[in-house]
């Protein structure tokens, strides 16, 4: 498995998670807002602020009714139409990341939008939804971009049919994103594991997009498991109108979840067991050595009666105690304090 760069930021194992700030459609159609939530995702340390580019008449057809979960009595249509992001907001939006040292990324859903957003983006973010879409895929692998992909609502097989469609277009730098369907996703359902089933079986760097409303649960345990990416939604505030703002993070869980994300970084290590500079101490003090437990003259034999294996703190650390049994019935060279940890040196050989 391959690394590659985002932005000249390293992607793959070992590599930190590449953390995306999902602010989708939460703008609301307002430019200013959409610079708060690039304020936020930059503040909580995110690397990625993303947005969502389309036009509804790409996307559904006309006549496409109602969804139930948006609980709006509008056309799906209609509510895709009121959120779209007008496309002279991407330059102003793309510089002012830029000056708030954070990466800007929207999803295209059609080729259209894909063209605004090619020169400002640093990898395509391929929606589930999308992920199944062949022309479109092989409409993104032309421009040599990475793509990340989410795989929500989608079988194996049809993943797997679309890897391939990638791969035969030429795009070799590929994240898969484990990613439930449903706004929220119970945590019992979000299935974290599978992006350890989706790495093996693909041979690419994994991650999840992840729409529980814990902001730290999920992300964790993704990185736990070796997420090269993990994205999750967020608003400035849950109660905004809008179909997106009711599952997403406040701008406290965003800093929470990054938080979480890269002390559980921190926490996994090297995978190299050692002992550590933080156990100095006690390694002296709290290891088990043999020890003197009463004055023992020169000549006295050593017995479990004047000697036992103890921690020293201290005292100067005795013999490993796998020397305990070749020690005791040996005699004393020399008088021994009680306590005093005992060497060889202290030992007729």
């Amino acid at each position: 498995m391959s690394e590659f760069v985002i932005g000249g930021r390293p992607i793959g194992p070992g590599e930190p998670t590449f953390v995306i700030a999902e602010a989708g459609s939460n703008h609301n159609g307002d430019l200013e807002l959409a610079k708060e939530l690039v304020d936020v995702a930059a503040d909580a340390g995110a690397d990625a602020v993303k947005f969502q580019t389309f036009r509804a008449e790409d996307l559904y057809v006309e006549d496409s009714g109602a969804v139930d979960y948006l609980n709006d009595d509008r056309s799906i249509y209609e509510i895709i139409e009121s959120m779209e992001m007008p496309y002279d907001w991407i330059p102003e939006l793309h510089e002012y990341c830029r000056d708030r040292g954070i990466f800007f990324m929207s999803t295209p859903f059609d080729e259209r939008s894909a063209d605004e957003l090619e020169e400002y983006v640093p990898a395509w973010k391929v929606a589930s939804y999308t992920s199944s879409h062949h022309p479109f895929l092989r409409y993104l692998a032309d421009t040599d971009k990475p793509i990340i992909m989410s795989t929500g609502a989608h079988e194996m097989d049809e993943i797997e049919e679309s890897v391939e469609v990638l791969e035969d277009a030429g795009a070799d730098e590929l994240v898969l994103l484990q990613c439930v369907a449903a706004y929220p996703t119970p945590l019992e359902d979000i299935n974290v594991r599978v992006l350890e089933t989706l790495r093996d079986e693909f041979e690419t760097p994994t991650g999840l997009s992840d729409h529980t409303l814990d902001p730290m649960t999920a992300p964790s345990a993704a990185v736990a498991l070796g997420a090269s990416v993990v994205e999750k939604h967020f608003t400035l505030d849950k109660t905004m109108e809008g179909p997106d703002h009711e599952f997403a993070l406040e701008p406290d869980q965003v800093d929470r979840m990054v938080k979480a994300i890269r002390n559980t970084e921190s926490s996994l290590g090297s995978g190299n067991k050692s002992v550590l500079d933080v156990e100095g101490e006690l390694y002296d003090k709290a290891r088990r050595r043999i020890h003197a437990i009463s004055h023992i003259k020169r000549g006295e034999e050593f017995t479990q009666d004047n000697t036992e294996v103890l921690r020293g703190g201290d005292k100067d650390p005795g013999l490993h105690p796998k020397f305990y049994p070749d020690l005791v019935g040996k005699t004393a060279a020399r008088e021994i304090e009680k306590g005093q940890g005992i060497t060889w040196e202290d030992t007729d050989k």
